[in-house]
């Protein structure tokens, strides 16, 4: 597939810096990551025990703070214009996966490596078109078109070959379809392919193609395997690293976005420990390959999270800590469960919270609703009243989101900036190493 592209004038971007480009980047995006998580995460990993607060991997690389509004009036981004800012450099409207107004597309940094001879990777929880990755490897004029998405990822090549060489994430079905088998055209193109977390060690070289379950991968909170997204991070660094040319690795935490969504605080921890479990293993591979830069940013806020509610100076992490399973899942269990008895018991052991005769009786009324949402809320009310976390919304915020940089070229991410500044400094970065 061939279509008319508009770049980003990319020799006019930024001035030539006299020293060498980063041979790989490694782009980290938290999905919905506001300021306030990467506080809450820190507080959360605290022992009480000890006197002092210790920084956590995202206070070590913290190095400036990005704006993130769209190519509209809204102020409020939504993923698909964040990511796309961040892929492109370019901002786009609410809603565009790496297309301008006019939904002419927008040439990506995965694009221009690929064309450049360097190797291209994404890892995301979420499913692989989704509207991060998305960005990065397609175009279309709404996130919402998934298949379609997905068929770019195959269709779209470049020297004859996709612009991802690896990926790894959920959504199979979007790939296996009653109306087309994406996964054979990629294995006839030589990717190789599984479907099982297992057998992911029969990944053993590019191209290839990992998706792990029909739709996203497991809440963090509730998946059986530990530290999964740096279990394939490390799988795709493994991969890429023998790359002659350098490589463009982009990891997306894209469920703490969810979790936010949900206003589930519990939910939101797990998915950040996923996330910095991730970046520890980005980090490590930086420190042996010095070649390498090592950047880290969201997209956007999600929820409005804040430590502390309700008019009291006090944030309860072991209220947190004692929760087992993401509101939804608590939900889905406990609306299996045919008496008050029952329901009592399983979710104090679900939440470690004891519920009162008024509680026990909202939540009992909540789950008589043949909507799941109206069950889930009340559960997660609970649980955020009980740790005084307060949440400001459902959606999405204008905060700005923290900057992170670790390697090669790391002191050129300090201060504030925009989101497309970083897409733009990469890009550079990735056409001198042409």
């Amino acid at each position: 597939m061939r279509s008319a592209f508009l770049f980003v004038a990319l020799a006019s971007l930024l001035p030539l810096n006299a020293i060498a480009a980063p041979k790989n980047i490694i782009y980290m995006i938290g999905d919905g990551m506001g300021p306030s998580y990467v506080a809450a995460y820190r507080y959360y990993q605290h022992d009480p025990a000890k006197a002092d607060v210790v920084p956590t991997v995202f206070d070590a690389l913290l190095t400036g703070m990005a704006s993130t509004y769209p190519d509209d009036d809204t102020l409020v981004t939504d993923s698909a214009a964040g990511a796309t800012a961040l892929a492109t450099g370019v901002k786009s409207y609410n809603g565009a996966i790496s297309v301008n107004r006019q939904h002419i597309p927008i040439g990506t940094m995965m694009q221009l490596a690929k064309r450049l001879g360097k190797t291209n990777g994404i890892v995301a929880s979420s499913q692989v078109n989704h509207a991060t990755p998305a960005s990065f490897l397609a175009h279309s004029k709404s996130r919402r078109n998934m298949n379609d998405i997905a068929d770019m990822y195959l269709d779209y090549r470049i020297d004859g070959m996709p612009v991802a060489d690896l990926i790894i994430g959920g959504g199979s079905k979007y790939f296996a379809r009653e109306d087309r088998n994406l996964i054979a055209g990629f294995s006839a193109l030589g990717y190789q392919y599984t479907d099982d977390y297992a057998q992911l060690d029969q990944i053993t070289r590019l191209p290839a193609l990992a998706l792990l379950s029909e739709d996203a991968l497991p809440a963090a909170l509730n998946s059986d395997v530990d530290n999964i997204l740096a279990t394939l991070t490390g799988k795709a660094l493994q991969l890429l690293s023998g790359a002659d040319n350098g490589f463009v690795l982009m990891v997306e935490g894209s469920q703490i976005d969810w979790c936010g969504h949900d206003n589930d605080i519990a939910c939101a921890m797990a998915e950040m420990h996923d996330f910095a479990k991730a970046i520890e293993v980005a980090r490590a591979y930086v420190d042996t390959h010095p070649d390498t830069l090592l950047i880290i940013t969201a997209d956007h806020e999600t929820g409005g999270l804040s430590m502390g509610a309700n008019g009291i100076y006090q944030w309860r992490t072991e209220v947190i800590q004692k929760v087992k399973a993401t509101g939804r899942a608590i939900a889905k269990q406990l609306q299996q469960l045919e008496n008050q008895q029952q329901i009592s018991k399983r979710f104090t052991e679900l939440t470690g919270l004891t519920l009162d005769k008024a509680q026990l009786n909202l939540l009992l009324q909540a789950l008589k609703d043949d909507d799941e949402k109206v069950a889930r809320s009340q559960i997660l009310q609970f649980i955020s009243d009980a740790s005084l976390t307060g949440w400001t919304s459902s959606g999405h915020t204008a905060a700005d989101v923290p900057v992170m940089a670790y390697g090669k070229q790391a002191g050129e991410f300090t201060g504030f900036m925009d989101n497309t500044a970083i897409a733009k400094k990469l890009i550079q970065y990735i056409q001198q190493t042409q």
